[in-house]
């Protein structure tokens, strides 16, 4: 591994010194957008938007507002360094006009850049993702094998950088529950030796990247590291996890008019979303399999967030229905339609409708920046780092992962209290030992 100087004491904040490597399972149109944007703010091209990280803010311990950057110690966009895998082979400007999310001459500005950026065969099942015909994928004599084939490739990538951080902006899986394979990490491991179907491409990813000490981040609904073998491996080496599913379009909506109708008291009777969307996750989303996985994911924001046991005469008979039709001519441009029946004074029935025109990869890109900086942060927090699932993270996903016995967060509102809060005890802790070491030197 890279030697650098950000060697600190057990109970201090490391500072964000070096170069810190991305890796992406899935180069498609998520992580071809985050990092021809990257490339385009580091070149003045572009602001940041929809990044917190970038141009949010938080008070500091007097009441004042300050920016999250002059708040927490987070890398430096110049020290952003990318690598992945991918099933299609090329380069990330190929890649990058295939998404057609991003203009041609916005990326032709970047094309060297991009071209510099080549995936690494991946490792890959098509029996979890049929709608993907692969070109470029790893070959093993089992699971073991092509999780340590992806783990040589992180050690390799360890070498070119200071720190790193893994993210999961490939497809969604077929849809998988806990079995015991799952339960422990002996079951685990033993699991990849043998085979086992229950333990999905992602799962590969998720446990090398853990044995290798970086932080994994879930972008998609898969299972993945929410089963209780990864979370015990990422508490035993200090690597974070956070997970899962970037919440971008319609559940994003959907936390922002829920809890509002909660605060309210009005009631509601049904709730019909359905999107048309094109891009390859359309089509991967266009089998029942893993639609399966994704509805999960978007089912159960209104019952955590209206929990209707607590509110019955509310919420207590609510009909919620989610689709999702690939339709390819609208390729990244996706469009989500809600339909919300509710009620009030004395039972009176109301309707709102949304019409939401939004880009799917442009409104994950900056999550998944934010993302990436944070949970590197929370690998050189101690307080953080041996916590295992990121609660504090939850902001950013559609089904947040929590904890043991921690009830997960789907209000927005209530999500960003959590998400400042914690950057706000960083920035104390961080603050305490700048302090102690100006005074050590006095």
């Amino acid at each position: 591994m890279k030697q650098t100087d950000t060697q600190t004491t057990s109970n201090q904040v490391a500072p964000a010194k070096g170069k810190l490597g991305i890796m992406m399972p899935g180069m498609g149109s998520v992580a071809t957008t985050m990092i021809a944007g990257i490339e385009a703010v580091r070149r003045g091209f572009a602001k940041p938007v929809g990044s917190f990280a970038e141009l949010g803010t938080v008070n500091d311990n007097d009441g004042r507002t300050i920016s999250v950057r002059d708040a927490v110690p987070l890398a430096e966009l110049d020290d952003l360094v990318f690598t992945g895998w991918d099933i299609f082979g090329g380069n990330l400007y190929d890649a990058a006009r295939t998404a057609s999310v991003l203009d041609r001459d916005q990326l032709d500005a970047m094309r060297p850049f991009l071209e510099s950026i080549e995936p690494m065969p991946a490792a890959f099942d098509q029996r979890y993702v049929k709608r993907l015909e692969p070109k470029k994928i790893k070959t093993g004599k089992n699971k073991c094998d092509l999780a340590n084939q992806v783990r040589n490739d992180i050690a390799e990538f360890k070498s070119k950088t200071d720190r790193q951080v893994m993210i999961w902006t490939g497809s969604t899986e077929i849809f998988l529950e806990e079995k015991a394979v799952h339960q422990s990490l002996a079951a685990f491991e033993k699991g990849l030796v043998q085979d086992d179907e229950d333990i999905a491409p992602s799962m590969l990813y998720a446990w090398a990247c853990l044995k290798e000490g970086v932080p994994f981040i879930n972008g998609a609904p898969n299972l993945t590291c929410d089963i209780p073998a990864l979370r015990e491996l990422s508490r035993q080496v200090g690597a974070p996890i956070a997970g899962k599913d970037f919440k971008t379009g319609q559940t994003f909506i959907k936390t922002v008019i829920a809890p509002a109708l909660k605060v309210r008291s009005l009631g509601l009777n049904g709730w019909y979303s359905t999107n048309i969307l094109g891009n390859r996750d359309g089509e991967v989303l266009d089998d029942p399999d893993n639609f399966k996985t994704k509805e999960e994911s978007k089912l159960g924001v209104l019952e955590y967030i209206l929990q209707p046991d607590q509110n019955p005469d509310l919420y207590g008979d609510i009909f919620h229905k989610v689709r999702i039709n690939y339709y390819p001519p609208r390729g990244d441009n996706k469009e989500g339609w809600d339909n919300i029946d509710i009620f009030g004074w004395l039972g009176y029935p109301m309707q709102i409708k949304v019409d939401f025109l939004c880009r799917d990869s442009i409104l994950a890109a900056p999550l998944a920046l934010d993302l990436c900086l944070f949970m590197d942060l929370a690998s050189r927090t101690p307080s953080l780092k041996h916590l295992g699932v990121q609660d504090w993270l939850s902001f950013y996903f559609k089904a947040p992962d929590s904890s043991l016995g921690v009830t997960p967060e789907h209000d927005l509102f209530a999500q960003s209290v959590v998400l400042k809060n914690t950057l706000q005890r960083v920035m104390n802790e961080a603050k305490v030992q700048h302090e102690e070491h100006a005074f050590a030197t006095v």
